[in-house]
């Protein structure tokens, strides 16, 4: 049986295609709106920000794992979106895919909004927890921050 590969990939929005597109925004919304059910705007105008970067683990066929990166207005990056799809579950997909994510935000600081049962998953990646939880959509949240780093 031959092995299975992935591979991570980068792109701003300008340079996806419409089949990539399409395959990320359905994995986003089988995930957090169908599974988790919460009704809420995935397509928040966002993802076509000229700083925006999407990031995504692939078998060369469907995405597995994604995440995007934005430009807030304050200089920081902010991650957010991040997903894998339930089939490849516990393959490491999100850990590489943060790391990934990590390189690409480099040294400026970093903020997400990190479902509450995965502070421990962020902390490893050097977040720290920013502010109170709360609850967004029927799930408990809380904000992450990892400082920008000097060289």
């Amino acid at each position: 049986m031959p092995q299975q590969t992935t591979e991570i990939r980068t792109a701003s929005f300008a340079d996806l295609n419409a089949r990539t597109l399409h395959d990320l925004l359905k994995l986003r919304v089988d995930v957090f709106v169908v599974e988790q059910n919460c009704p809420y705007p995935e397509l928040d105008g966002r993802d076509v920000e000229p700083g925006t970067r999407h990031l995504w683990v692939t078998d060369g066929d469907a995405p597995l794992a994604y995440l995007r990166i934005l430009a807030d207005p304050n200089g920081d990056a902010r991650i957010g979106r991040v997903v894998v799809a339930p089939t490849a579950r516990g393959g490491g997909h999100a850990g590489r895919l943060m790391t990934a994510a990590l390189e690409v935000v480099g040294n400026r600081t970093c903020v997400l909004e990190a479902q509450s049962h995965l502070v421990a998953f962020y902390a490893r990646h050097g977040f720290a927890v920013s502010g109170p939880e709360y609850v967004e959509d029927g799930i408990p949240h809380t904000p992450m921050r990892r400082d920008a780093i000097d060289d």
